[in-house]
C-alpha cells in the first residue's frame, strides 16, 4: 500500500469535486449575465442535496475539518481583497448622502430582520434574532460596482452615492458583526448581557480598526518603499503575512478575524508591485492575489451551498421565513433612499443598488453557524437555509432592476452631460 495521510486524501478528493463544480456553476451563471458567486453557491446546493435523489457518496464533504479550514482562509483572502479595492480617502470624502444612506442601510434592515426572526422563531434566544438581523445589514460592493460599470453609470450621482455608501455599509456591517459576535460569545461564557458589554465590544471594535489603520499607514509607507525596490514575488508574502497578522490580532481581541483582514486591505490599498523584468509597469497587489483567490474563495461559497438543507423547507414555516426575510432585506434597503440629499438624484435607483447581499451576507451567516449559546448553534440549518435563499434572491434581482432604473430615469454622468 502507498502512503496515504489520513487527513490529506479526503481533502484532495473534496478539492477535485468542489473546484470543478464551482467552476461549472460560475461559468453557467456568467453566461446568463449573473454574478459567478451565485453559480458557485448553487453548485454547492446541488452537491449537498444529492441525498434527496438517493446518492449519499458526497455527504461527508461538508463536515471535513481540513476543507472547512481552507474555506475560512479563503474568506480572509476575500475580505483582504475587498479592503484593497476600498479607497479610505474616498470613503471619507464621499459626502453626507453616502454616509446617511449607509447608516439607514444598516439600521433599517437590522431592525426588520430582527422583527422577522422574532415572528418566525418564537421562544428563541433574543441574540439569535439580533444575528439574523445582522445578516441583512451589508451590501455587496462588487456586484453593484459590476452593474454600474457595465451600463456606464459609475460616475453618475446615483453611482457615486451607491458605491460610497456600499463601502461604508460594509465597514458598519463588520462593526455590527463584531458587536453581536462578542455579545454572543460573552453570553455563551455565562457573562450577563448588558449595555456595558455592548459598549465594550463597540469600543474594542472601533479601537482595533482605528489603531490598525493609523499604525498601518506607517506600515503601508514602508511597504510602498519596499515594493519599489523588490519584485512582487518578495512583497506578496509580506503582504499576506500582514493580512494574517491583523486577522490574528482581531481574533485575539475578541473580534471576527475577517475584520482584521479587511483592515489590512484598507491599509495596503495603494501598494504597487514591481515586476521582476525590466521596463514592466507596476502591478496592483490585488492583481497578484487573484490566482490564489480564484482557488480558495470558491471553496467557501460551494461549501456554504452544500450546507443548505433543502429538506428543511418541508418543515412548517421555513419557506415562509425565507420569503419574508427576503422582503425585509429588500424593504430595508429601500429606506436608504431617504438619506439622499442631492437634488435630482434618483432615490429609488440608490435603494435598488444597495439590495444585493452577495458574499458578505454568506460570510455573516457562516460566522453564525460556528457560534453557540448553551451548546446550540446560533444559526441552525433552517435559519441558514432561509438566509442563503435571501442572499441568492437579492443578488439575482439587483442587476436587472438597477440596470432598468439607471438606463431609464437616472441623472446623467457629469462627464457626459
Amino acid at each position: 500500500m502507498g502512503y496515504e495521510p489520513p487527513m490529506l486524501m479526503p481533502v484532495l478528493a473534496a478539492f477535485v469535486v468542489l473546484l470543478i463544480a464551482g467552476r461549472i456553476g460560475a461559468a453557467a451563471f456568467s453566461g446568463l449575465r449573473q454574478p459567478p458567486v451565485l453559480g458557485e453557491l448553487f453548485a454547492g446546493v446541488i452537491i449537498g442535496n444529492l441525498g434527496l435523489i438517493g446518492f449519499h457518496g458526497l455527504e461527508g464533504l461538508r463536515d471535513l475539518p481540513g476543507l472547512d479550514l481552507m474555506a475560512e482562509i479563503g474568506v480572509l483572502f476575500l475580505l483582504f481583497a475587498v479592503g484593497l479595492e476600498s479607497d479610505l480617502g474616498t470613503m471619507l470624502r464621499v459626502g453626507r448622502s453616502a454616509l446617511a444612506v449607509a447608516v439607514l442601510g444598516v439600521v433599517a434592515p437590522l431592525l426588520l430582520g430582527m422583527w422577522t426572526a422574532r415572528a418566525f422563531l418564537p421562544g428563541g434566544d433574543h441574540l439569535v434574532t439580533w444575528f439574523v438581523g445582522a445578516t441583512l445589514c451589508a451590501t455587496s460592493v462588487g456586484i453593484t460596482a459590476r452593474v454600474l460599470s457595465d451600463i456606464g453609470r459609475t460616475a453618475s450621482i446615483e453611482g457615486r452615492i451607491i458605491l460610497g455608501a456600499a463601502v461604508i455599509d460594509d465597514v458598519l456591517g463588520l462593526l455590527v458583526l463584531a458587536v453581536i459576535t462578542g455579545v454572543i460569545q460573552a453570553a455563551d461564557a455565562g457573562v450577563a448581557f448588558s449595555t456595558a458589554a455592548i459598549g465594550g465590544v463597540v469600543l474594542k471594535a472601533l479601537g482595533f480598526l482605528v489603531l490598525a489603520l493609523v499604525a498601518g499607514r506607517v506600515v503601508s509607507r514602508g511597504a510602498t518603499s519596499l515594493a519599489a525596490r523588490l519584485s512582487g514575488d518578495h512583497v506578496l508574502p509580506l503582504a499576506l503575512a500582514f493580512c494574517f497578522g491583523l486577522a490574528w490580532l482581531a481574533g485575539r481581541a475578541g473580534l471576527a478575524p475577517i475584520v482584521g483582514a479587511f483592515a489590512a486591505g484598507l491599509v495596503l490599498d495603494d501598494v504597487r508591485l514591481r515586476p521582476g523584468r525590466e521596463g514592466a509597469p507596476p502591478r496592483d497587489l490585488r492583481d497578484s492575489l487573484r490566482p490564489i483567490e480564484s482557488f480558495l474563495v470558491p471553496l467557501f461559497f460551494v461549501l456554504m451551498g452544500m450546507r443548505v438543507d433543502l429538506a428543511s423547507f418541508a418543515h412548517p414555516g421555513v419557506a415562509g421565513f425565507a420569503a419574508v426575510l427576503t422582503l425585509a432585506a429588500v424593504a430595508g434597503k429601500q429606506i436608504c433612499g431617504l438619506g439622499v440629499f442631492e437634488r435630482g438624484a434618483d432615490r429609488l435607483a440608490v435603494g435598488l443598488g444597495m439590495i444585493p447581499r452577495g458574499e458578505v451576507g454568506l460570510i455573516f451567516a457562516g460566522v453564525g453557524t460556528r457560534l453557540t449559546i448553551g451548546g446550540e448553534r446560533v444559526v441552525g440549518d433552517a435559519v441558514f437555509s432561509a438566509v442563503v435563499v435571501m442572499v441568492a434572491l437579492t443578488t439575482l434581482a439587483t442587476p436587472p432592476l438597477l440596470a432598468w432604473r439607471l438606463r431609464g430615469s437616472a441623472t446623467p454622468d457629469p462627464e457626459t452631460a
